[in-house]
């Protein structure tokens, strides 16, 4: 069986001629203030034709639309429904991990579950959108990570380790694929706010080649303008950029030539291009305000809604992986330590609503055979109350069994894969680690897990590290 094998050394050439690039871009190109974005934008088409990608098997999936609801939705109150919660209320859960828990015991969930469509699978009446396309959706209950903090866990569903010394699941992607689209970024993050936890380690390269870092775009204020800032120039026409990138361009391949085609400063020529490009494109895509009023109100005006409808843009586009970060319209995410039978239904009234219109939409447009959509966090919640009092109880951290919801993108649709335990406590039947989900999509993407490598310091890395099993149950 041919395996996909990417193991490119970086190189350091000889130290470079005294060429003041940077005063050059300041003087010739006034309007290429995104630059400094824009070295997160290089389009991955050219880069992909080079390296002769070839996968051993058929993808399934073309893109994916990673829906983060960072903070870790309570499995047991979405996806996993566990009627001895409610048998054995107020009764102490056992085993080491919870010797520390001083809360009044096992809190069985408020949020009756229906069973829905005609695959009858059981979702929570709290994300009721989400139910209604369920025939569509395939259910992991049986994930499990390796730690109930934030941050490591965080870190270990975007880049597969607990540090921050790893790239991305889209730059992996993104370096084994290539870009649909010349003229937009293949790798874009969206974000509410600054303040997402961990921030940038989430969707870097690493020691990838710099285009494949994602672009990052805050959507608090959606405007065209300032989503994608500074792309165009103010002062000189296209034709005249042209002469004055092609100019830059011949300076840029001597100087590259002299560098031993040092990988960093070849990147930076691709961007340059890439901003260019993303004058006329970047600023179409971007613009929500062009979709008819109708799919505006089906997504809703919310800061998650409005990010949802631009993912489902920018795949349309040619765009690889979109991530979208989740917090409400308060910036809460899915943390909820106190008050969770308050806070749970607010979270999910904004991301049903967003999350079901990507799905339809994607399908009534013919996209959704070949889009992987998924939603999850980093974690669960704990099947116990965090604290003594009742009206307040949260939910704590659980990293030993949760929920993943996937929808189009070659999934056995219709389908609930894995269980936990009769409390939720952990995977039982058909454990799912975040490796096994990592290697599955890579599959569905068309490329072996085992296969994607990248040399660097002197040995091979890969997105699953040394473990990943891919789950073929849940492959249409």
């Amino acid at each position: 069986m041919n395996t996909l094998r990417l193991n490119h050394e970086r190189c350091h050439g000889p130290a470079a001629a005294p060429l003041n690039r940077r005063e050059l871009l300041e003087r010739m190109c006034m309007g290429f203030g995104a630059l400094g974005m824009a070295g997160t934008l290089g389009t991955q088409a050219e880069a992909a034709a080079q390296l002769h990608v070839s996968a051993d098997h058929p993808a399934t999936a073309k893109r994916v639309i990673f829906l983060f609801m960072n903070g870790g939705p309570s499995h047991v109150d979405t996806f996993d429904p566990k009627p001895s919660l409610l048998k054995y209320q107020g009764q102490q859960p056992s085993g080491k991990l919870y010797r520390e828990n001083k809360g009044s015991g096992y809190m069985p969930s408020p949020f009756a579950f229906k069973r829905c469509g005609q695959s009858g699978l059981e979702v929570s009446e709290s994300l009721p959108r989400l139910g209604a396309l369920i025939d569509d959706c395939c259910i992991i209950r049986s994930m499990h990570t390796d730690v109930p903090n934030h941050e490591p866990a965080l870190l270990q569903m975007h880049t597969g380790n607990v540090q921050p010394i790893r790239p991305s699941l889209g730059s992996w992607l993104l370096y084994g694929l290539g870009s649909e689209n010349q003229n937009l970024p293949g790798y874009v993050v969206l974000r509410p706010t600054n303040k997402i936890v961990v921030g940038p380690a989430l969707w870097s390269n690493s020691f990838l080649p710099p285009e494949y870092q994602a672009a990052s775009v805050v959507t608090e204020n959606m405007q065209v303008d300032k989503l994608v800032a500074n792309i165009r120039n103010p002062k000189i026409t296209p034709t005249e950029q042209r002469e004055q990138l092609d100019l830059l361009g011949t300076l840029n391949r001597r100087h590259l030539l002299r560098r031993d085609n040092d990988q960093e400063l070849e990147g930076q020529i691709k961007s340059m291009e890439t901003a260019f490009r993303m004058q006329s494109e970047a600023m179409r895509t971007f613009d929500i305000s062009k979709e008819p009023q109708h799919v505006r109100e089906q997504y809703g005006d919310t800061a998650f809604g409005r990010s949802c409808l631009l993912a489902r843009r920018l795949v349309e586009d040619g765009v690889r992986y979109v991530g979208v970060y989740y917090v409400n319209n308060g910036n809460q995410p899915w943390d909820t330590h106190t008050s969770h039978n308050d806070n749970h239904p607010k979270l999910c009234a904004d991301s049903d609503r967003a999350s079901a219109a990507l799905i339809s939409d994607l399908k009534q447009r013919g996209l959704l055979d070949d889009t992987l959509v998924v939603w999850s966090g980093e974690f669960g919640r704990t099947p116990y109350a965090e604290n003594q009092d009742a009206k307040k109880a949260g939910r704590d951290h659980h990293h030993t069994a949760f929920s993943l919801l996937m929808a189009g993108g070659g999934v056995k649709r219709g389908t609930a894969y894995g269980t936990s335990d009769e409390f939720g406590l952990n995977a039982a039947e058909n454990p799912v680690h975040v490796r096994d989900f990592h290697a599955t999509l890579l599959h569905m993407m068309g490329l072996n897990h085992q296969g994607l490598t990248y040399r660097y310091s002197g040995r091979d890395f890969r997105l699953t590290d040394v473990g990943g099993v891919v789950q073929k149950d849940i492959l249409a």
